[in-house]
């Protein structure tokens, strides 16, 4: 799923570069082919979600995504203050920060999925809904941007945790170490 989504999303921002910034735009040409790759990967986004709801370890993280404790609040007090220390950033399966980013990117993916929608039906809704649209959509799609630039950074940063993304295991060392309250 998360590489389903992953490629998806990556379409989404690519095209969308392509068609916000000119010079992409005439090194690409063929608008109408973007436009369309675009919307097709806008509308597949919540598809492997759907999806992967059939399967039980998904809904059960799904379950510890949507879980926010004590343990989280110190988590990410010790990520504003900076302290780097793996004792005072006490995590489960995923710490406050990979929650807050999935519900963020989660909320988000909905909201362009709906403004996408305003755009692509201009005949359905008022002009001033589609302009409205319009500015919301352009300037979350570069939040978003800038977000998954940082998710990407990060996961860069921890080879321990792509190897968990693509093989669906950790080392038990790692594991203790970053995610201290995970039980196995």
């Amino acid at each position: 799923m998360h590489r389903t989504t992953a490629a998806l999303m990556g379409v989404c921002v690519l095209t969308a570069a392509c068609l916000y910034i000119p010079q992409l735009a005439e090194l690409v040409g063929r608008r109408a082919l973007v436009v369309t790759l675009h919307e097709w990967a806008g509308l597949a986004l919540p598809v492997p979600v759907l999806a992967g709801l059939a399967s039980r370890a998904f809904r059960a993280d799904l379950r510890r995504l949507n879980r926010f404790g004590p343990h989280d609040r110190t988590w990410l007090r010790a990520a504003l203050h900076r302290d780097k220390r793996h004792a005072s950033r006490p995590a489960g399966k995923f710490n406050a920060g990979q929650k807050l980013y999935a519900a963020w990117i989660a909320g988000t993916t909905l909201v362009m999925l709906g403004t996408g929608l305003i755009m692509w039906f201009t005949h359905l809704t008022p002009l001033v809904w589609r302009t409205s649209a319009t500015f919301v959509h352009d300037w979350l799609a570069l939040t978003i941007g800038i977000v998954l630039a940082g998710h990407i950074g990060m996961a860069l940063a921890d080879p321990e945790s792509r190897r968990g993304m693509r093989t669906g295991s950790v080392s038990r060392e790692w594991a203790d170490r970053e995610h201290a309250l995970w039980r196995p």
